[in-house]
């Protein structure tokens, strides 16, 4: 399927979300972007809830000297992320991307709770 950013187009040649429009463009637009302003929202408070659970399995890691990365893992929950991505028919090369940025994070905050970063 075609691709544009994290997108797919559908088989019928609209990008999913993309409807016929019969109503007035500029209220439209706000009720979508009402909708982006309220995912943003809920993206951001689940991060945090993560951040919060990654921060306890770095204290652990800390407590019982375990390394701050595992690659074995961080395997496991790429091919699981891509998956669910290409379920959902998001790009899973734009959802591996973020997943990385965000494990960067974590490895970061766990190699600060040992004291090597």
């Amino acid at each position: 399927a075609e691709t544009a950013g994290p997108w797919r187009r559908r088989s019928s040649g609209t990008w999913r979300g993309q409807e016929e429009m019969s109503i007035d463009p500029a209220d439209e637009l706000k009720r979508l972007r009402a909708s982006i302003d309220n995912i943003d929202a809920a993206v951001v408070h689940m991060l945090a809830e993560r951040f919060k659970a990654t921060k306890a399995v770095g204290e652990l890691k800390a407590a019982n000297n375990l390394p701050p990365a595992d690659k074995a893992r961080e395997a496991e929950q790429i091919a699981r992320l891509r998956k669910l991505a290409n379920d959902a028919e998001l790009d899973p090369d734009f959802a591996e991307k973020f997943l990385a940025f965000i494990v960067t994070e974590v490895i970061r905050h766990h190699e600060k709770l040992q004291g090597k970063g």
